[in-house]
């Protein structure tokens, strides 16, 4: 055990970094980056990246809801991130009569911003290494007393150093997270802001622009932003809603230039990638594939008909929209992922890379004896889950996505108490809400066409049971006549009826409803599911720890970052184009021109607002185009490493200025949350200049302009 973390510790020192692939660690940039960020061209000391003393660009950089990132632009609090972040946010705000997410929306005033009830930022205040002292407890412990005691004795320091931390920093949450699979843990101290308003964003034909067909695609002409305001108490610091909340006041905020981007220029990107798998073994990756498709082929079943819902029925567009946009994003991220470790082979590459390690390892008896079974317990756990956990990815992506069985679901959830009670009034509060966005009819032809698709798919060992009449067995049920008996007699299609059925406190006639019968049917094979699909984690755990620590010492000399895990990581790199295939070099961005060329009136994902086309028409484009063209241009290219969470994160030039936000990835590097491409990868990013000409020539939100004060 000692071994592992010495070799996490000096590994960490002595790796030179390339710029380009990485997802770096901000405590580190000095002593692992600071020579390779200057080389890059970077005129910022990491001191001025990442400080705990002093203001530094950290402290500019948000987790926005906790699923992506953001950034602060002005001296009053103000955000911007991704339209697709904020997305769910401006839906919830919307109504047909105020349709903020199809029509755009700007305050023109303080008094005009739109409180987003249960939104949250965080902001980071500090990054600390503990695996040493970790380390020493967990030896000392393991002197004393079996596994059992070793793990609770590292609980409890891990208690002891959160309960200090927050004790030090008032007002802030600390907690430990492991990085290198186990081998390495930081303590985080955040401080999380929870009043935020809406400010503005523009139209979802401009913000979403080429909708599922472009999404992970280059050329890209996406809009993708949305601006919020950070909220604070009188004494600047965290507080519940009021509308006696001041803008927050920031102790650091981006400056945004209008300089633009020129190939070749250094571009560096702050924010919160969320997973990535760059440490698992081929026998992982398969099984990730496996669980992939499972998902592509369930989601398909049910985005075809909320499409074709949302295309008859704007009504239905705006409840689904969010819904849809959610599933549709892994759902065609997956397909591309399959199609780049096919063309790539990389799985074959990750085989050669493995069967290289052991090699190694087999040179020295004390290799063998330290990472010698790592690749196998990690195998042997795989192949022990893999049926079962292939089985859950189909149970939960097919039945347990019917909306009428969540319903059921969170309703039983919330109305158990702490104490072992009932609390029928929770289980109300939870689904309030939740039937806004609900269209009972569309949920209908999904429960239908779900039910019959797990059905066709699924081991009959794992059908579910007592749905229909008594006897009836599920490989003939009329799942048809079921499913509208279901919603004929279930309680949970409305809130109306739920408030009804629940209004004489009888938890057994709750307990009959249709649809919790059907949930606890899906439960109950989960459950059978369960201990099967994750028995085998400890081993898994424990292999992965093993080999991540001994590809550490292979490739001592080597760069080398840990997995992304939702802490924030700097990675950097430059503006730069790409051939993805012979003969065809694709430049490193695109132009309004592009927005117009791709219209299309009759398809929803690539209509122009009329505004946009009338100002692209006359040329009027204020300061925001290009000095090399006069264009103006939408989106640029880099090649910085980044994934999931990143969405939103600032693009920031060598002077730590904020050029654009990062959005997506493009299709033919799909693989890269589990290899980099350096050929092939990019990030794609919608210029800044974009945006502050949709602020204030489409928005006309001049003031926000003003606010921002962008430099030249």
């Amino acid at each position: 055990m000692k071994r592992i973390f010495a070799i996490a510790a000096a590994v960490l020192l002595t790796f030179p970094a390339l710029a380009d692939e990485g997802m770096w660690l901000l405590p580190l940039l000095q002593k692992m980056n600071g020579k390779a960020l200057q080389e890059a061209g970077c005129r910022l000391t990491p001191e001025q990246i990442y400080s705990i003393n002093n203001t530094s660009l950290k402290d500019a950089i948000i987790h926005f809801g906790g699923g992506c990132t953001g950034e602060i632009i002005s001296g009053e609090g103000l955000i911007v991130t991704n339209h697709h972040c904020g997305y769910s946010n401006i839906q919830a705000l919307s109504t047909p009569e105020h349709n903020y997410l199809m029509d755009g929306y700007w305050a023109m005033s303080r008094a005009e911003e739109l409180p987003c009830r249960g939104l949250s930022v965080t902001f980071l205040k500090s990054m600390t290494d503990v695996t040493d002292i970790l380390a020493k407890v967990e030896a000392n412990a393991a002197k004393k007393g079996d596994a059992k005691a070793v793990e609770e004795a590292v609980r409890a320091k891990m208690q002891e150093l959160t309960a200090e931390a927050e004790k030090a920093n008032p007002n802030c949450t600390a907690r430990i997270s492991s990085f290198y699979n186990g081998n390495v843990q930081y303590l985080i101290v955040s401080k999380v802001y929870r009043d935020i308003r809406f400010v503005g964003a523009p139209p979802a034909s401009v913000g979403k622009f080429g909708g599922e067909t472009d999404n992970w695609m280059w050329p890209r002409h996406t809009g993708d932003f949305s601006m919020f305001r950070v909220y604070a108490g009188a004494d600047n610091e965290p507080a519940e809603y009021s509308p006696n909340n001041k803008p927050y006041r920031p102790a650091n905020h981006l400056k945004v230039s209008l300089a633009g981007v020129q190939e070749g220029d250094y571009a560096m990107i702050m924010g919160y990638p969320g997973r990535t798998q760059r440490f698992q073994t081929a026998a992982q990756l398969k099984q990730m594939l496996a669980t992939n498709r499972i998902a592509i082929d369930a989601r398909t079943v049910r985005q075809d008909l909320m499409w074709e819902a949302m295309c008859a029925d704007p009504n239905v567009q705006l409840k689904y929209a969010s819904k849809y946009a959610s599933s549709a994003n892994g759902w065609k991220k997956w397909q591309g992922e399959e199609l780049a470790f096919e063309k790539l082979n990389i799985i074959g590459r990750e085989e050669q890379k493995e069967a290289a390690f052991m090699e190694w390892v087999n040179a020295k008896k004390k290799r063998q004896e330290a990472y010698g079974q790592a690749l196998g317990k990690i195998e042997e756990a795989v192949n022990a889950s893999s049926k079962a956990s292939r089985a859950v990815s189909l149970l939960t992506e097919a039945p347990y996505r019917i909306e009428l069985v969540g319903m059921a679901g969170r309703f039983l959830q919330r109305i158990a108490t702490r104490d072992g009670g009932i609390s029928i009034p929770a289980g109300l509060a939870a689904l309030k809400n939740a039937y806004r966005d609900y269209e009972v009819g569309l949920d209908c032809k999904e429960a239908v066409a779900l039910l019959e698709y797990y059905r066709k798919k699924a081991d009959p060992a794992n059908y579910l049971e007592g749905l229909g009449a008594e006897g009836t067995d599920f490989a003939t049920l009329d799942i048809p006549a079921y499913v509208e008996k279901l919603f004929g007699e279930s309680a949970f299609t409305s809130y109306e009826k739920l408030e009804k059925l629940a209004a004489d406190g009888d938890v057994e006639k709750i307990m009959n409803d249709p649809a919790v019968r059907l949930q606890n049917s899906i439960m109950s094979v989960l459950m059978k599911l369960y201990p099967v699909a994750y028995g085998s984690q400890e081993k898994l755990q424990e292999g992965s720890k093993e080999f991540t620590a001994g590809l550490m010492e292979w490739e001592k000399g080597k760069p080398s970052y840990p997995d992304a895990n939702s802490t924030m990581r700097l990675t950097y790199g430059h503006v730069l184009p790409y051939s993805p295939k012979d003969a065809i070099l694709y430049r490193h961005y695109t132009t309004l021109a592009g927005v117009m060329e791709k219209e299309d009136p009759n398809n929803p994902e690539f209509i122009v607002p009329a505004k946009l086309k009338e100002l692209y028409e006359k040329g009027d484009f204020g300061q925001y185009t290009d000095p090399a063209d006069g264009k103006v241009h939408t989106c640029f290219l880099t090649n910085n490493d980044i994934t999931g969470g990143n969405s939103g994160s600032p693009v920031m030039n060598a002077k730590g200025e904020l050029i654009g936000l990062a959005f997506d990835g493009n299709w033919e590097s799909m693989s890269s949350d589990v290899m980099f491409e350096p050929d092939l990868q990019r990030c794609i990013c919608v210029d800044i200049r974009y945006v502050l000409f949709l602020v204030e020539k489409l928005g006309g939100a001049r003031h926000i302009i003003e606010e921002i004060a962008p430099v030249k």
